[in-house]
């Protein structure tokens, strides 16, 4: 079964982003806003849909200059400290993650090798070191081996 969010998570989620949730027909909609114009963001939750032929969790961030969108999203870690929330997804050994921040930013780090989230940081190249930093939250969170295939990770 695939992950789905649940009402704690929408929760959890909401106490991190210092933001209340509005329930919206299937999803949750959180609206971040701050002084700066350019500072604002709004993400939807949608626990559990149909995308394509199959069930899973989407995630998708509105910001005044972009729409970013995480399908198939495997979990989800909250930092207080960070005051922001990663959202993840992972497919034959690439993870992606889609974060969002309480002061209305975000950012997007998509396909990284998984052997980039532990290890020496200092040995990558400065283009490459910030997507195993940011996504490093999620080594803990991911499962120790892939239990499904290339073909089972592919989406249509």
């Amino acid at each position: 079964m695939s992950f789905a969010f649940t009402n704690d998570d929408i929760r959890q989620i909401a106490s991190v982003l210092n933001v209340e949730p509005r329930l919206d027909g299937n999803h949750h909609r959180y609206e971040i806003r701050t002084d700066d114009p350019t500072r604002q963001v709004t993400l939807e939750v949608y626990p559990s849909i149909a995308i394509g032929s199959e069930q899973g969790a989407l995630v998708t961030v509105f910001t005044p200059n972009a729409n970013l969108q995480m399908q198939h999203c495997s979990g989800f870690v909250v930092s207080e400290m960070l005051g922001e929330v990663t959202f993840f997804a992972e497919a034959g050994g690439k993870v992606s993650g889609l974060i969002v921040e309480r002061e209305g930013g975000c950012s997007l780090y998509a396909n990284v090798d998984r052997s980039l989230l532990s290890g020496d940081f200092t040995t990558l190249g400065p283009e490459v070191m910030m997507s195993g930093i940011a996504l490093s939250l999620t080594e803990f969170i991911l499962p120790d081996d892939e239990t499904t295939t290339d073909a089972e990770n592919a989406r249509a």
